[in-house]
């Protein structure tokens, strides 16, 4: 028997890989430890998106490897030619696929028997991977590189999944992935839009959410499936990247400033929330107040800002015109728009009722995905009335 301990950093994708991992080393019948520098093994699942992610998960491997016997870099990282070259000689980088990974950690540290049930998420909610990969070619991003092409889990799977997250006392489910768009199960006939409608309709399974949506794959029929979706949050992540159609030319993005505004325009229902970068190439002060025009004409509250970050292999991977100060002033700007854009929503919830989703102590969220104040047990969907805001969000009330 082994104890170990497992961490991620990066997206909600590297989370549930994370978590895959642990579920396997569990069901071998090793032990879990809740102080991670106690434990014999460490798995660290690293992300690559930026230089700084980069360093952060060397310097995450590198602290694991002074208190445990053996560490395992994993994710897309670890999938990224050179990123950790040099680690000490108890570190062990695996270089596999994310459905290879759990497989080839569990064989190395090998198995006691299979003595346990699976491990369950300690969340109030569960992250289900139903695709991963990317086969488009966006100039900037590494992703298609470390994650391989776009392939898509079998339905069937998919829905026991869910199922099994759901007896576990999951109260809400997020479907996610590398490009959700993209999934696919041809042989049964399921596309997004139909998983929606048939994972929604599962016993016990309360809310219902997309971790993100490419405004691409943003269709009708997609809509209406969320709409039709009792279970269904109202609540779509739609990167943008850009505001600026010359620049999103140049990031490989396949839309246009008013084709992603002609796509969000009849979601006034949903809360919308985006990922921009600033400071790409050749991204000029007019370009860049292109970008704050538009999110604020888009109806998008929160958005998630990215400096432009040249990664190895990528098209841009020698190009970085825009100053760092430059990145840091725009990024500044862009989140105060977003905090003000918040805030604005936040104020239309005041005097309104919603079911929250209890997530930590004094704390939930919408079925919007806008945070909630309250005072309820975690773990629980209680029916709260919104009284005023704070710096944080939305105070309430159970009503």
């Amino acid at each position: 028997m082994a104890t170990f301990s497992v961490r991620f950093l990066g997206c909600k994708v590297s989370y549930t890989d994370a978590h895959t991992v642990r579920e396997q080393l569990f069901s071998d019948g090793h032990v879990e430890v809740e102080t991670p520098n106690t434990a014999d093994i460490a798995v660290v699942n690293t992300c690559c998106v930026t230089n700084e992610a980069v360093s952060k998960s060397r310097q995450a491997v590198s602290r694991a490897a002074r208190s445990h016997g053996r560490v395992y870099a994993t994710g897309c990282g670890a999938r990224l030619e050179g990123a950790f070259g040099g680690m000490p000689e108890n570190v062990s980088v695996v270089r596999r696929s994310s459905e290879e990974t759990p497989a080839a950690i569990a064989g190395d540290v090998g198995a006691i028997a299979c003595v346990r049930a699976e491990a369950r998420l300690e969340r109030t909610r569960a992250f289900v991977k139903i695709q991963d990969g990317c086969s488009f070619s966006c100039a900037f991003c590494v992703i298609p590189l470390v994650r391989g092409g776009t392939r898509s889990r079998r339905a069937d799977a998919v829905l026991r999944e869910i199922a099994r997250r759901a007896d576990q006392g999951h109260r809400e489910i997020v479907l996610t992935g590398v490009n959700l768009g993209c999934f696919r199960d041809r042989e049964a006939g399921f596309t997004l839009p139909r998983l929606i409608r048939e994972a929604g309709a599962i016993p016990g399974v309360e809310r219902l959410r997309l971790s993100s949506i490419e405004v691409n794959h943003l269709t009708d029929e997609l809509v209406t499936a969320l709409r039709e979706t009792p279970a269904a949050s109202a609540h779509l992540h739609v990167p943008l990247q850009s505001g600026d159609d010359t620049v999103l030319r140049s990031m490989g993005r396949r839309y246009t400033a008013a084709q992603y505004l002609a796509k969000l325009e009849p979601l006034g229902e949903f809360n919308l929330t985006a990922d921009v970068i600033v400071g790409f190439p050749g991204e000029d002060e007019d370009a860049f107040g292109r970008t704050l025009e538009l999110v604020e004409r888009s109806g998008i509250t929160k958005v998630h800002v990215f400096p432009y970050s040249p990664r190895p292999g990528t098209q841009t991977a020698f190009a970085d015109s825009v100053p760092a100060r430059v990145k840091k002033e725009r990024g500044a700007l862009l989140r105060a728009l977003s905090d003000e854009l918040c805030r604005r929503r936040w104020r239309s919830k005041v005097g309104t009722t919603d079911r929250v989703l209890v997530d930590r102590p004094g704390r939930g969220y919408g079925d919007d995905y806008t945070p909630w104040l309250l005072d309820a047990a975690v773990g629980q969907l209680v029916d709260a009335r919104a009284i005023a805001l704070s710096e944080e969000g939305i105070l309430a009330v159970a009503a």
